[in-house]
């Protein structure tokens, strides 16, 4: 599952690595988990950001996950990365996954879902996908090199299906390869 050459890797998932405009990439938002709030990306001070932009409140799989990345949290943070996740959500919705889940990382509110398009998150069936997170947002992993002068788009993992998401194995060995570079 190594991207890099910015070819579909299978028929359930793509995977690309691409330079973009660091203009392009700015965003703040809301932040109901650990961090400044608002979250914004000119301000985060580690070599990587790693976002994981989740489909919607009601989403197991989206659940599960951020619950796992709470648990390899910390190595994330040994290889210069702070990770992000993004919930299309209100604030108050957002607010309940915290509380539910005390996540040690960012938890970013998305309401319109305006930051979750800017970094082209999939979103399946055409206008029906549109009017509904629930059924048509898939997932998606970027993981930003904050290094240079301006953010660059490293790596990322756009989703065919709630169940496709990267393997935190996989993206732990990205970094690794972004570390020697």
């Amino acid at each position: 599952m190594k991207g890099g050459d910015g070819s579909a890797a299978s028929d359930d998932h793509e995977e690309s690595a691409a330079t973009t405009d660091g203009g392009r990439l700015a965003f703040e938002l809301p932040n109901v988990g650990p961090g400044p709030d608002p979250f914004r990306l000119a301000d985060v001070t580690a070599d990587f950001l790693v976002l994981f932009f989740q489909r919607d409140y009601y989403c197991t799989n989206c659940r599960a996950q951020v619950q796992t990345l709470a648990d390899r949290y910390d190595e994330f943070r040994d290889r210069g990365a702070e990770i992000a996740s993004v919930l299309p959500e209100s604030v108050e919705q957002t607010r309940e996954w915290q509380q539910q889940y005390d996540l040690p990382y960012p938890l970013l509110a998305d309401p319109d879902a305006a930051v979750g398009d800017q970094y082209d998150q999939p979103v399946r069936f055409g206008p029906l996908g549109k009017l509904s997170d629930f059924f048509g947002r898939m997932p998606e992993v970027v993981l930003l090199d904050l290094r240079g002068d301006r953010p660059e788009i490293a790596y990322s993992y756009r989703s065919k299906s709630t169940f496709d998401r990267p393997e935190v194995e996989d993206l732990l060995a990205e970094l690794d390869d972004l570390r020697e570079v």
